[in-house]
């Protein structure tokens, strides 16, 4: 029998990870990071062999499989302390990381628990703390963020964004982007009165439109 020619066998290769990395991302992402990997191989359309070749462990699927959105938390990071206007750079960073965590399960899940084993999300996630305790300490000195706020209260607003995951997949943006401002406006800090008037200035910022969450009445589904 003839031996495969080198580059074939390095070609399949590359496209059996490829395969491999695209269903890790959408069978994580969908399911959360107790799918088995199993369940992966099969959406992959290769073996359980073929699969732990390119991967040994699941944590090293994780990591590979997440690389794009541990690159974009870090540019959201870097992006939010580079704003000269802190209390703007910190509603960005706390759109942005929503935004991230409702489009996979997956990924939240890893940011979150900090997956057994993978430095590299404890990490990401110890930098995104750090740089939420620094834009609030800026925020803070502008007056424009609560006086009370502590990083554990973006770390609380995380776990509770998490519940975005049970809605309907297409409403997922939506409702996260209204979760996020309905938290911004909690974080803001309260306007003092005007003086000689009491009147407290509205600075509130609009809410993006409702998510779909329910059928219509009547419609039977």
């Amino acid at each position: 029998m003839t031996a495969p020619l080198p580059h074939l066998a390095r070609s399949d290769a590359r496209d059996n990870r490829a395969r491999i990395l695209e269903a890790a991302r959408a069978v994580f992402g969908e399911e959360g990071l107790s799918a088995p990997v199993r369940a992966v191989a099969r959406r992959a359309g290769v073996g359980p062999a073929t699969l732990y070749r390119h991967f040994p462990t699941k944590r090293d699927l994780v990591t590979a499989a997440f690389a794009d959105q541990r690159r974009a938390c870090r540019t959201v990071v870097r992006d939010a302390l580079a704003d000269a206007d802190p209390w703007r750079g910190f509603r960005d960073l706390v759109e942005r990381i929503c935004e991230l965590h409702a489009h996979s399960r997956g990924f939240a899940d890893a940011f979150m628990t900090a997956y057994p084993g993978t430095m590299d999300f404890a990490a990401d996630r110890e930098r995104t703390l750090r740089a939420v305790a620094e834009l609030a300490r800026r925020a803070q000195e502008t007056g424009r963020l609560r006086p009370g706020f502590v990083v554990d209260d973006l770390v609380l607003m995380l776990m509770a964004h998490r519940g975005v995951q049970d809605v309907p997949r297409a409403a997922r943006p939506a409702a996260s982007r209204r979760f996020a401002a309905y938290v911004i406006e909690a974080f803001r800090a309260v306007p003092e009165p005007e003086p000689g008037t009491g009147a407290v200035p509205e600075e509130h910022t609009p809410l993006p439109p409702a998510p779909r969450l329910r059928s219509p009445e009547g419609s039977g589904t």
